[in-house]
């Protein structure tokens, strides 16, 4: 599923290949929760004397995505925790939580939900995931992958797919 224009939009003045962050909320919420924390975060960041220039965009109302590009080719992984504990910190502020990294966040009837990948099995048994379950794929790591639209694709067509052996249903060509 792409994205409208919109929702993309804090990012127009970042190439294609700014390193993207994607991070799930544990509930929806407004972007003006985060905004005054992440904007003033984000334009203060900063690392031995390197100034990154970031933008975010919350996603489907859960989806906290961040891209900046000069970590793209010059990575610091203390620059990189010291953006996510801060992150974490304005989560928590505003009453929200990041979910488990390890979760698999899908779109289902009632909106995106995160899922323990120890109860994957499970939802496939009961019917609750199936092939064309589109799952969001948080490990996209760039903002191009991100306005191509590949967040989004259906179970059959990910990890989850070959490993539990699902199909796609027929005629979705997925």
């Amino acid at each position: 599923m792409s994205h409208p224009a919109d929702a993309l939009a804090p990012f127009h003045a970042l190439p294609d290949g700014a390193r993207l962050w994607l991070m799930a909320l544990d509930r929806p919420t407004d972007p003006a929760a985060l905004a005054p924390d992440l904007d003033a975060t984000l334009a203060k960041w900063r690392h031995k004397g390197m100034q990154y220039h970031a933008a975010w965009a919350l996603l489907h109302g859960r989806i906290l995505a961040i891209a900046e590009p000069t970590l793209a080719e010059q990575p610091s992984g203390c620059a990189i925790d010291g953006m996510l504990r801060s992150v974490h910190r304005i989560a928590e502020a505003a009453g929200l939580a990041l979910t488990d990294p390890q979760d698999v966040v899908v779109r289902l009837a009632d909106g995106i939900r995160s899922l323990p990948r120890t109860e994957l099995e499970t939802h496939l048994a009961e019917g609750t995931l199936d092939g064309a379950t589109p799952v969001l794929d948080l490990a996209l790591y760039t903002l191009g992958d991100l306005r191509q639209g590949r967040l989004e694709r259906p179970l059959a067509a990910t990890w989850i797919g070959r490993k539990y052996k699902v199909q796609a249903p027929a005629g979705t060509g997925a």
